[in-house]
């Protein structure tokens, strides 16, 4: 039963978070897991962790992408200066 839980979490939210992508809603995973709260306490919770190691590497990959950027920008002041 765990594994099923897990692989539906992750399918849901992968599915979520490409919703939220196209709508802009950046809190949908919230209403979400409300529903599922309604159904279901093992997969909400399972859910919302997917959830939330997703956009904690959404984060720090966008700040890793800013660091990359930074560094190549110094780079090449460096080299014209």
């Amino acid at each position: 039963m765990a594994g099923t839980i897990e692989t539906l979490a992750a399918k849901l939210a992968e599915d979520t978070m490409k919703v939220m992508d196209q709508t802009g809603q950046d809190r949908l995973y919230v209403e979400v897991g409300n529903v599922l709260a309604a159904a279901s306490q093992s997969l909400e919770e399972a859910y919302l962790t997917e959830i939330r190691v997703r956009l904690a590497e959404r984060t720090a990959r966008r700040f890793l992408i800013g660091k990359a950027r930074e560094f190549k920008a110094s780079k090449t002041e460096d080299q014209a200066g």
